[in-house]
């Protein structure tokens, strides 16, 4: 997508302010940007990954860390003290507020939409899409199939905002099950609306990964850049059955291999059948090799390229791609890589966030981006 295409096209996508209370470092933190590239450079540990992780819970789910509400607090103000994270959000002419946090002593995340309380954090992604990038997730291809499943349904998100909901009320049926299995008193007729859930959810979980593929697969194999072309896959026996079954016949199926399960599942704990059990596949296009098996280099080129690919799909459906935030992401490419990321970041029509230890890093995108530094826990103009 190129400059002309982001200002003639549909409205970007923008945190215009961005307000911490409480958060991590932050005791309280308020910060205006412009819809560029947003770069934050300074020192480990002097705040960057925090400002990106409150950007990580304005989308459904525990955010990029996958912290706990408790976690988060600013350890100065007290276990039990509320925190919050509030955002403008800016698209074209339209402006939404968007804030998250918690409540006085409370374990539950409350949500907010232009002052109004929301259902729950699925509204969110109705609002806006975010996906990030952190060093952790240079290990993606190489450690457990978990990591990779979340990976797959952020990107679902990205295309189906009720993903989240239902990915909700798959795992809340999951665990009911696998609880009453584990006590042996459960009523066959409590068990079998259960699995009726995890049927009806996870078969509509395992279709919307697929969709989500095939998409990718499509944007992957145009190449963008210098990054290599990535072919997707998610391997699972519900996606599996979705190739030769309609959805009705795949609900029955996984819903009968459940309830034959139930002895087998009451003594291992969870479910052996069903979508929380699948993985996402990745090869690398060129070299014709798992992910898993090429450099970490080309790992994380593969990783840039599928993100990159994400956000050119969603660009070219709704206008505005995710907002991206992209933590020490300059790590493991080289300069020509690092320019092709930058080039791409400004065409996309939507805000990028992005940290570093190092300004230098980032010189080959100059006066296109905003730079802010970040010395313990005070932001300030670059």
């Amino acid at each position: 997508m190129t400059d002309q295409t982001r200002r003639e096209g549909g409205a970007a996508l923008a945190v215009g302010r961005l307000t911490l209370s409480d958060f991590r470092c932050y005791s309280f933190l308020r910060m205006d940007a412009g819809p560029q590239p947003v770069v934050l450079t300074g020192p480990n540990g002097a705040g960057k990954t925090n400002i990106l992780e409150a950007l990580s819970f304005l989308a459904p789910g525990r955010g990029l860390r996958r912290a706990r509400l408790g976690e988060v607090v600013r350890r100065e103000a007290g276990a039990e003290a509320p925190w919050g994270v509030a955002a403008r959000i800016e698209r074209g002419d339209e402006t939404r507020e968007v804030g998250t946090g918690r409540e006085a002593g409370s374990e539950r995340r409350v949500v907010r939409i232009d002052g109004q309380p929301a259902r729950s954090q699925s509204a969110l992604a109705e609002v806006l899409s975010v996906l990030w990038l952190t060093p952790a997730m240079d290990r993606l291809f190489t450690e457990g199939a978990s990591g990779r499943r979340r990976f797959l349904d952020r990107l679902v998100l990205g295309f189906d905002a009720g993903h989240g909901a239902r990915a909700a009320a798959y795992d809340h049926a999951l665990r009911e099950r696998a609880r009453l299995l584990k006590e042996g008193r459960a009523e066959p007729a409590w068990l079998h609306v259960l699995e009726e859930t995890m049927a009806r959810q996870g078969v509509a979980m395992a279709a919307a990964r697929k969709e989500t593929v095939t998409r990718l697969n499509e944007a992957c194999r145009q190449g963008i850049g210098p990054f290599p072309a990535a072919e997707l896959a998610v391997a699972g026996s519900v996606e599996d059955s979705l190739a030769t079954l309609s959805a009705q016949q795949a609900e029955a199926r996984l819903q009968g291999l459940l309830a034959a399960s139930r002895r087998h599942d009451a003594e291992s704990g969870g479910a052996a059948e069903g979508p929380h059990r699948s993985d996402l596949k990745v090869r690398h296009a060129v070299k014709n090799l798992p992910a898993e098996q090429c450099s970490t280099g080309e790992q994380k080129a593969v990783l840039v390229a599928i993100v990159l690919g994400q956000a050119r799909i969603q660009a070219a459906l709704r206008g505005w791609a995710p907002i991206l935030l992209l933590d020490e992401v300059t790590a493991h490419l080289d300069q020509t890589r690092r320019a092709a990321l930058f080039d791409e970041l400004c065409a996309l029509p939507a805000q990028s966030w992005l940290t570093g230890t190092d300004q230098s890093l980032f010189a080959e995108l100059g006066q296109r981006g905003q730079f802010f530094r970040v010395h313990d826990a005070i932001v300030t103009r670059a």
